[in-house]
């Protein structure tokens, strides 16, 4: 056993110098890349500070093509350099408890508990529903469910709203190594709790929380769901996958993600956030953690169909990664690759901003002729996105095809994806940044 558990070490410490090595390639090419894109927009800069002065001009062409430009080289050199999708062969055997926090949850909740009554995993699994001060059947709903297939369901109720006061709730009575939260309208793959917990089981004991792959559950709905089945096939898989290679995910997604028990306790549980899957990752980060990603653990979610409610949530993003940023400083984390992430988190805004109040005109403007703000070197950033989003379809298609799923995706969906929602989420997650800057609204879900 001594000599099963040396040889393991090492083997992580391997892994750890190799991906440290991708680290430093990925930046070489990044920075690069940095470095020819400035030299080929001279001419850009000396048209448009003509106009706006030179600093200004920097400025604006850093928020609309330098730092995506980095960020995309960073990311597409990384993906290259990762392995192939493969699917985890270990079968773990260890006891996990799953967190549901619900209100109101009548409609999903009973599907919920039967995806996993079907899961293909070897150990014991226990449920804890949190009931959230729900008006309807939710609780009800789910015992009967639990009586029909077998599962082992305790039930508690939390009167005081909010979502990180019933998860809460819920870790009080978690006495297993391992814990699951899981929204209660997700529906699991059956063998995403096995993937999720080999993933975690075979990495370092750093390694704190392990996030799933959500797809879209509603893609055959309205238009913003079809489009928003790209992104969560395309940009938030490569971004996570990116991220995963060096053990600095930023978000354990409350709606599918797996923890050490022992971690989210000394972490001191959910924080009372809009964002609390994104502040208890970062503080995993200041307490020496780290977070991963497994591709192969997938769960069906469901994503909103309507502006509005697209609108609500994409606000809740902007002001959790805000929260995020004020309560674990980057600069506290250690870890030079989880501090690079966090950091980047902090230009995010700025990008936000000159897309839309630079990027997005600028677009108009190249209609009359007019390239000062948006020409062919803005364009440049393009080619690199597409070939990440090419190789990610590569990537998803090999991964998915070996767990059996075979989506028929929106082709008018990509194309919303690719040319007009970037144009609405830039807009929205600035008044989500604006409103956690000026004031604090709790918001349960």
């Amino acid at each position: 056993m001594q000599s099963k558990l040396i040889a393991h070490e090492k083997k992580l410490l391997r892994a750890a110098e190799h991906n440290a090595g991708k680290f430093r390639i990925s930046q070489m090419v990044a920075i690069g890349w940095l470095i020819f894109v400035i030299w080929l927009s001279q001419p850009w800069i000396h048209q448009l500070s003509q106009t706006t002065g030179v600093i200004a001009a920097y400025l604006i062409i850093a928020g609309i093509a330098y730092l995506p430009g980095y960020i995309s080289a960073f990311t597409l050199t990384s993906l290259l350099l990762d392995k192939k999708a493969e699917l985890p062969t270990a079968n773990p055997s260890i006891p996990i408890t799953i967190l549901i926090a619900a209100r109101n949850e009548e409609k999903g909740i009973g599907e919920t508990l039967e995806h996993i009554a079907r899961q293909e995993y070897l150990g014991i699994i226990k449920i804890i529903l949190i009931d959230n001060g729900s008006t309807d059947r939710t609780v009800e709903k789910a015992r009967q469910t639990a009586e029909r297939t077998g599962l082992s369901l305790m039930i508690l109720h939390e009167e005081i709203p909010g979502k990180h006061n019933a998860l809460n709730r819920g870790l009080k009575e978690v006495n297993t190594p391992f814990l699951i939260t899981l929204d209660a309208d997700t529906f699991l793959h059956p063998s995403a709790i096995r993937f999720l917990a080999a993933k975690l089981q075979i990495s370092g004991p750093d390694v704190h929380a392990v996030a799933g792959s959500l797809l879209v559950q509603n893609n055959r709905g309205s238009f913003l769901a079809r489009v928003q089945e790209w992104e969560y096939y395309l940009s938030i898989a490569s971004i996570k996958r990116m991220q995963s290679i060096y053990q600095s995910t930023l978000v354990a997604q409350g709606a599918f993600s797996i923890f050490r028990s022992d971690a989210v306790k000394a972490a001191g549980g959910w924080p009372d956030s809009i964002g609390e899957d994104i502040v208890l990752t970062w503080k995993f980060f200041e307490n020496n953690g780290r977070v991963c990603f497994e591709p192969a653990a997938v769960a069906f979610t469901e994503v909103p169909e309507s502006f509005i409610h697209l609108i609500r949530q994409r606000k809740r993003w902007a002001r959790g990664m805000i929260e995020a940023l004020k309560q674990v400083s980057p600069w506290k984390i250690k870890d030079p690759t989880s501090r690079f992430f966090t950091g980047l988190d902090l230009v995010v805004p700025y990008i936000d901003l000159a897309y839309t109040f630079i990027w997005i005109p600028g677009l108009f403007l190249c209609a009359f002729g007019y390239f000062g703000l948006v020409g062919p070197n803005t364009l440049m950033v393009l080619p690199v996105t597409l070939i990440i989003f090419y190789l990610l379809n590569l990537y998803q298609k090999r991964l998915l095809g070996q767990l059996g799923i075979h989506q028929k995706k929106s082709f008018i969906g990509l194309l919303g994806f690719i040319f007009v929602f970037q144009m609405i989420i830039a807009p929205v997650a600035l008044s989500g940044y604006a409103e956690e800057f000026f004031k604090q609204k709790r918001v349960w879900k």
